[in-house]
């Protein structure tokens, strides 16, 4: 949303949330993704079969091409889509995470306002967690090599698999759940349609006990899992091709540094729509879970087989781009942040503000003032700047960059919608100052 003192969210977007949002009788309830029925089947559908298509498009037979002739590899020799070993260490995975979770060290913070004004204490150590992970794969991985990282490429088809089974177990869990007495439901899950509570997420805050599911699976196994991933596509190319491409180098990096910068700033989830708004359910568990881990990584997946030389030029113009995106980015939301915490700080006491009739004030100038969601704007040109190191071989890595600005266009009129809903004229006020949405001059 826009960078308002009590509002505002942190990009990354970590889910495969797509479509619009069709809105219901005003007396009666709102659907998104195109609901009750149609959209939601669609994507819980839909969906996992991207994840097989993106292997099915591109692996170590071929990458898809468009021209001079259409060619699409298919699925890789002997392939199987299910095996119980991955099933059993995606569980274990997620355990382990858990597990440290639980058991590292971690501060304390609360979250905002529940509809019946109490809040919950979250324990966030996303970054323990990641540093002690990464120990272990380097460690054992690449250091030790008694740990065959190379079989997560060789059974990435099936881990596929596993994760989307977990996905749609732990939302029938989550949302049987939800009946218990006591539970607070989410404001748009609660329709009485079942499919629909069952996609959208039923229940606000899912936990067992003090473990917070919804929190715990937007941060935790699905982006550290990620990176895992990416570590084990550079290993299969360091030992089946006897080196690391430049390209392999620069996707690992730019993607772990995303992650880090996620974890380092994790109290920040705690105000985005995810934590504050949606419930848990289908798409959140199978985005987190499922989504992130296996297109995220798709370049690094790329790479094993197509690697491309890259020139001085070309990576120095990479580095900038990635540079150039993130320093947007984390400029954008640490602005809007230090805003939300202490309007009077001297880094942003400056900043010029419209006030509205909820007696809360909109940023207009600094990053604010350039593009209303411009924390977006760098959060895709880092996206991009991790798919150009594959070269121009193939459309299907730059399926990330084609999704994401899918993804944060769609997010951009769904926060304008509840923004508008908000701040009703004080929101066409804004929109008058802040002319442009993503990208100054274009859109």
């Amino acid at each position: 949303m826009a960078a308002a003192a009590d509002g505002g969210t942190d990009s990354k977007a970590q889910n495969g949330k797509a479509n619009g949002r069709l809105k219901g009788h005003h007396s009666g309830p709102e659907f998104e993704f195109f609901g009750p029925y149609l959209g939601p089947l669609a994507i819980m559908l839909g969906l996992p079969l991207v994840c097989y298509g993106l292997v099915y498009a591109c692996n170590s037979s071929g990458c898809m091409h468009l021209a001079p002739k259409f060619s699409i590899p298919g699925f890789p020799p002997a392939h199987r889509l299910f095996t119980w070993q991955a099933l059993g260490v995606y569980v274990a995975w997620f355990v382990a995470q858990a597990l440290l979770h639980l058991l590292l060290p971690g501060q304390r913070r609360q979250g905002v306002a529940l509809p019946d004004g109490s809040r919950l204490t979250y324990k966030l150590n996303g970054l323990r967690n990641m540093v002690v992970s990464m120990a272990a794969v380097l460690y054992f991985g690449f250091y030790r090599r008694s740990l065959d990282l190379g079989w997560v490429y060789d059974n990435y088809l099936p881990l596929i698999t596993a994760s989307i089974i977990f996905s749609a177990a732990l939302s029938a869990y989550v949302y049987a759940a939800s009946f218990a007495r006591g539970a607070v439901l989410a404001k748009g899950g609660n329709t009485g349609r079942p499919l629909y509570d069952f996609f959208i997420g039923r229940e606000l805050n899912p936990r067992l006990g003090g473990f917070d599911i919804k929190e715990f699976c937007e941060v935790y196994p699905g982006l550290i899992g990620w990176v895992v991933i990416d570590l084990a596509m550079a290993h299969k190319q360091l030992t089946s091709g006897g080196g690391l491409s430049a390209g392999m180098v620069l996707v690992c990096a730019f993607q772990a540094l995303y992650v880090l910068d996620a974890l380092w700033f994790e109290p920040a989830i705690l105000t985005t729509m995810d934590i504050t708004s949606d419930g848990f359910g289908f798409m959140l568990a199978f985005g987190d879970l499922a989504w992130v881990p296996f297109t995220y990584s798709l370049q690094a997946r790329v790479l094993v087989d197509h690697s491309q030389p890259l020139s001085v030029a070309a990576i120095a113009g990479i580095v900038a781009l990635k540079a150039l995106g993130y320093l947007v980015f984390r400029g954008s939301n640490s602005q809007k942040d230090q805003f939300r915490r202490d309007p009077a700080h001297p880094r942003v006491a400056s900043l010029r503000t419209l006030p509205t009739e909820r007696g809360t004030r909109l940023i207009i100038s600094g990053w604010w003032g350039i593009a209303r969601h411009i924390n977006y704007t760098g959060d895709w040109l880092m996206g991009l700047a991790w798919c150009l190191p594959t070269g121009l071989q193939s459309p299907i890595p730059y399926f990330y960059a084609i999704y994401f600005l899918a993804l944060l266009m769609h997010r951009d009129r769904r926060d304008d919608h509840a923004c508008r809903a908000k701040y009703g004229r004080d929101w066409d006020k804004f929109c008058g100052i802040v002319k442009y949405r993503l990208f100054p001059l274009l859109y």
